[in-house]
């Protein structure tokens, strides 16, 4: 008996290695890139990319916009080119929800890489710990809910010409889809300053000092400068709890000195009662 157990611990710690070393990743197995330094390398990200490491200080990298990454060969300097000609060069990109590493090999003639996109087979998957969506998710339920016509009006606020009207409430895991509506109807252009999230209580007694609490959207759909007559947008926030006696104020102002401000106010049963995708 003492003998079979030996045997199945020592089966169980080789199985065990195995499985650890399965999990590395040798540098020849990573797919490789052939670049010059003639051309600009660009990398696209199927999301935002959040950090980048570059094994070599003849190649110098940014991020034009938050999924492309730019690599460039520095000629300037010759003991980074003998750097990079005589050592492999991995570039590594991590995603929102993936990593993914590539051997960079340097061609001096003509044939080099411009654009490479990052497949899905050539990613790993990181644990996102805080991120419960990805970038690509986030639109992808936005733009869901976009079609959707709402029955009824969740909330619906109107001053000085100015309408909003909440027309649906998602949630998909932490995270709250909130689907607003503005609609203007003067004549009068409205020129957005700023959109403001805040917790503040419902009756606001002026001997007591007004609690508020701030809250920033994690994502939106689109970005507007201002609007003439409709504007519809989804905007994401974390998960929030507050008491009865408090309201989330959606609160949003004008650019100019005399300018509107409208609060759609929000209470906690509105998001209790929310849809999920």
């Amino acid at each position: 008996m003492k003998h079979l157990l030996t045997v199945f611990f020592l089966l169980l710690a080789c199985f065990g290695l195995s499985a650890q070393v399965s999990t590395n990743i040798q540098v020849t197995d990573l797919p490789s890139i052939t670049i010059n330094k003639d051309i600009s390398l660009h990398i696209i990200s199927p999301e935002p990319i959040r950090y980048v490491d570059i094994s070599t200080h003849a190649i110098v990298g940014d991020l034009p916009v938050n999924n492309v990454l730019r690599l460039k060969v520095l000629p300037d300097s010759v003991n980074h080119w003998k750097d990079f000609m005589g050592n492999t060069s991995i570039v590594t990109i991590v995603g929102e929800s993936f990593i993914a590493q590539y051997r960079l090999i340097y061609l001096p003639g003509a044939t080099a890489s411009s654009q490479v996109n990052i497949l899905p087979e050539q990613t790993r998957p990181l644990d996102a710990g805080a991120i419960s969506l990805t970038t690509p998710e986030l639109k992808e339920h936005a733009l869901s809910m976009l079609k959707n016509r709402a029955s009824h009006r969740i909330r619906y606020t109107n001053d000085y010409g100015i309408s909003a009207t909440l027309n649906h409430v998602y949630t998909v895991g932490d995270q709250i889809f909130l689907d607003i509506t503005y609609r203007n109807e003067t004549n009068l252009a409205y020129d957005i300053d700023e959109m403001r999230f805040k917790i503040e209580d419902k009756k606001i007694n002026k001997a007591t000092n007004v609690q508020s609490i701030e809250i920033k959207p994690v994502w939106q759909l689109y970005t507007c400068g201002g609007f003439k007559k409709i504007f519809r947008n989804i905007y994401v926030l974390k998960k929030v709890t507050f008491p009865e006696n408090k309201l989330l104020n959606i609160e949003l102002t004008e650019k100019q000195i005399s300018g509107r401000t409208i609060t759609l106010k929000l209470k906690y049963g509105d998001i209790l009662r929310a849809d999920t995708f």
